[in-house]
């Protein structure tokens, strides 16, 4: 199994495609996965826009996921807002690197079906994530909200 990851750019900012690569490829790791990841980097004006669209809310959010169905050679889509990522990062006191990483880490595992509605569901994403940016040498995402 293979995945193919394209990055666009529709608006600047960010980290390099390497980084976002290496993120993805982490979060894909030890997992079926096959086809096209497409990550894209957008501004305000289309992250909000895709906001409204697909979730039905105003204004921009830091990322969105969309899977596509199996057998279509497409693994699926992830939109990282540049902008309110990086406000996001400054507003946290969390390194942008660290961000970002989580954000793309976070996408995937949407992709891939994981969701964080229901409270196990949350906790088993959340462990996920944790594991994978451990692995990728960034501290606990999580850490602060948990009073840490």
């Amino acid at each position: 199994m293979s995945v193919e990851i394209v990055i666009q750019r529709a608006a600047p900012g960010g980290p390099g495609d390497e980084a976002l690569r290496a993120w993805a490829q982490a979060a894909l790791a030890g997992r079926e996965a096959e086809g096209e990841l497409v990550i894209r980097i957008v501004d305000e004006a289309e992250g909000a826009e895709l906001n409204r669209a697909w979730r039905g809310k105003d204004g921009p959010t830091n990322v969105l996921s969309f899977p596509h169905a199996p057998g279509t050679g497409l693994l699926g889509d992830i939109v990282l807002c540049a902008p309110v990522a990086a406000r996001e990062a400054a507003e946290q006191g969390k390194p942008e690197a660290a961000h970002w990483a989580h954000l793309v880490v976070h996408g995937v595992l949407h992709v891939l079906g994981h969701d964080h509605q229901e409270e196990a569901e949350a906790a088993r994403m959340e462990g996920l994530e944790r594991e994978i940016l451990g692995r990728l040498g960034f501290p606990d995402p999580y850490a602060e909200e948990a009073g840490a």
